[in-house]
């Protein structure tokens, strides 16, 4: 078996702002930019359907990678973190362009994935299997929701924050029930990481849970405010035309 496709990573040892992470960064803020820039010629049935088909493959590979290299468990290996959420999602999009998924995503990703890829729990480094695959999926949940918003000139509601807020606190009990079966801890509803991190200051448990659910809804109306339709300039737009009409 190559050595970028091993269960190990002893040689290739991943460190938070190492050059190569750096390089990721920067290949995120230039992809975002490319998208906002060109957003009037890149409108490709093709490439979304090609890229939905290319997550899904990366995805497979994945699971076959941990099975083959005996890492693979109930309590850790279900797509049930934000991060796996947000990939299925961005996939759907893909496909079907349904404007619902786009409203759960946008969050997701933005919120989550995001975050994700600025502090990775990773521990494989370039050019192991893993480094690609963690990257590769975690920009194009970042990716997709922004071409829809760009490109296809998608816009969150108010309401996408409610329908968002209500989407996670279903699937929420599920979580925790499939964490109590397998003893896993997705999406941290069982306890906080061991490694130091945001949920340290939000309270014990399980009252950060309810402290997450706040922050939760603040960034989210934060995002809402930021690629909201600009409905005062839509309705300037709007009159404009109508006083113009009545003119003549």
């Amino acid at each position: 078996m190559p050595k970028w496709f091993v269960g190990s990573s002893k040689e290739y040892n991943f460190e938070m702002y190492s050059n190569s992470h750096l390089i990721i960064i920067a290949i995120l803020i230039q992809g975002a930019a490319g998208i906002y820039f060109f957003r009037n010629k890149i409108k490709w049935r093709t490439a979304e359907i090609g890229t939905a088909i290319s997550l899904m493959v990366f995805e497979i590979t994945y699971h076959f990678w941990m099975l083959i290299n005996g890492i693979w468990e109930t309590s850790s290996a279900l797509p049930l973190e934000l991060c796996n959420i947000s990939l299925i999602l961005s996939i759907l999009l893909l496909l079907t362009r349904k404007k619902i998924i786009y409203e759960f995503l946008l969050f997701t990703a933005l919120l989550g994935a995001t975050q994700a890829l600025i502090t990775p729990i990773l521990h494989y480094d370039f050019p192991h299997f893993r480094f690609f695959h963690f990257f590769y999926t975690h920009l194009m949940i970042i990716w997709v929701p922004l071409y829809f918003t760009w490109v296809h000139g998608y816009r969150p509601t108010i309401w996408s924050v409610v329908k968002l807020f209500v989407f996670l606190n279903v699937l929420m009990p599920f979580i925790m029930l499939i964490n109590k079966l397998v003893g896993g801890n997705y999406m941290f509803l069982s306890h906080k990481p061991t490694t130091a991190s945001l949920l340290d200051v939000l309270g014990p448990y399980p009252w950060y849970i309810l402290s997450m659910e706040g922050l939760l809804i603040t960034l989210s109306l934060l995002v809402w405010l930021i690629f909201r339709e600009k409905g005062l300039k839509t309705l300037h737009v709007v009159r404009h035309h109508v006083n113009k009409r009545t003119f003549y």
